[in-house]
């Protein structure tokens, strides 16, 4: 349901964040976009559907995920105490479950029998072909090789799911070509078809939708803080990754009227100066605003305007624009926005494991990152919430290849 305060009214009814978000797509889209507002804002209104969903979340995803108290990290980092949102918990194993739940119900409101999405780690696709199952339709899920390569087990979960993957070859064949795919098939069959988009971006009304979904996160965790097995109150600090910007908003939107600090994590990959990352405000060279798929925020281009080639440990953060209200949101300072690099990602990855017994998502590892950055400059009556966006069972071999390619590196030098 829609949050009641002043951001609420955002985005206008152009569908813009301050000067960011919009519809820029070709004119054949257009009617797809209005009959998707229009049934939207109707589903928003109807007990009914309301209903269904919040069922659904509760018997099939499994929600609320629980808050977990971190305690061994905090001791050992000795500062602020951390907890972490378990989005790893729900069902299929990551927050992009909320979103391909209500867009599915909303398809087949529509009568779309057939759903389109793109997908980077995985996440979204196993998420996507998961609501097609429970839901009896069909589901085409793009995937650019590169990504196929590297999340060989969530290919093969959306297979076995009944979802058709389809390879993508072109560009730098990760989420952005894949979304450039999805786009293609949409426009071609879209009397029929439904484009399941995963994350708080493309044009006007998918980012509000989509927050509007995943703000479910934030929602239970504003009570769970409050609650008797929680800490008794709200986070001083609330720390994210940010590819797209979906698992970030879900959990920020929600508190946009407390005094939490909120700190979304971009993947600064190899470092910003040799170009090879996806940190759209860290990089003044090539982070601009500009438009991509649909939506107007900000995009990591060249000097010439075109799409930079991105890079991340993580396959699910490096696209290189970013949701346009988390743009807005930086430029009102209500957010703070860093980066980790892959070397930090993955540090965290680790520490969490052994610490925690919890195995989190590259994405996820990189808001660890920089909780285990910050925690220990803060007091320990202060709190860090993280959300814990999905689980790592996809990022196992990354990690043994980044673990490998270290161990190499470190006997070439001694």
């Amino acid at each position: 349901m829609e949050q009641q305060r002043d951001e609420s009214q955002l985005p206008d009814s152009r569908g813009f964040f301050g000067p960011y978000g919009g519809q820029f797509v070709p004119e054949t889209l257009m009617p797809a976009l209005q009959e998707l507002e229009t049934t939207y804002n109707e589903a928003q209104a109807d007990t009914s559907f309301q209903q269904e969903l919040e069922m659904l979340l509760r018997t099939y995803v499994g929600r609320p995920t629980p808050i977990t108290y971190a305690k061994r990290l905090s001791d050992a980092l000795g500062g602020a105490q951390i907890y972490l949102k378990r989005e790893d918990l729900a069902h299929s194993g990551a927050h992009k479950i909320n979103n391909a739940l209500g867009q599915a119900l909303l398809a087949r409101r529509m009568g779309k029998q057939r759903l389109i999405a793109e997908t980077g780690a995985g996440q979204h696709g196993v998420a996507t072909a998961t609501a097609a199952a429970l839901l009896g339709l069909q589901a085409v899920i793009y995937m650019g090789t590169v990504d196929m390569a590297r999340q060989k087990p969530n290919v093969f979960r959306m297979q076995l799911l009944g979802a058709e993957v389809r390879p993508v070859e072109s560009g730098s064949r990760t989420l952005k070509d894949a979304i450039n795919e999805a786009i293609r098939d949409w426009v071609t069959n879209v009397r029929t078809s439904y484009y399941l988009l995963g994350s708080a971006l493309g044009p006007h009304p998918y980012p509000r939708m989509v927050r509007n979904l995943q703000s479910v996160i934030g929602r239970e965790a504003r009570e769970q803080m409050l609650a008797a097995d929680g800490p008794g109150r709200w986070p001083d600090t609330i720390i994210a990754c940010v590819g797209g910007g979906s698992n970030s908003i879900g959990i920020f939107y929600p508190f946009l009227d407390t005094s939490s600090q909120m700190i979304g994590v971009e993947a600064g990959g190899l470092g910003i100066a040799g170009g090879q990352h996806a940190a759209r405000f860290a990089d003044p060279k090539q982070g601009r605003p500009g438009v991509l798929h649909g939506t107007y925020s900000y995009l990591l281009q060249d000097e010439d305007g075109q799409i930079a080639l991105t890079h991340s440990i993580s396959a699910g953060l490096d696209y290189a624009s970013i949701g346009p209200e988390h743009a807005y949101l930086r430029d009102q300072g209500r957010v703070t926005y860093t980066y980790a690099t892959d070397d930090a990602a993955l540090d965290a990855f680790l520490q969490l494991s052994e610490l925690e017994g919890i195995i989190p998502a590259l994405e996820s590892a990189h808001a660890v990152a920089e909780a285990i950055r910050l925690a220990p400059t803060m007091s320990p009556e202060q709190i860090i919430l993280i959300n814990l966006s999905g689980r790592g069972d996809k990022d196992l071999d990354s990690v043994m290849q980044a673990l490998r390619q270290r161990e190499e590196e470190k006997h070439e030098s001694s």
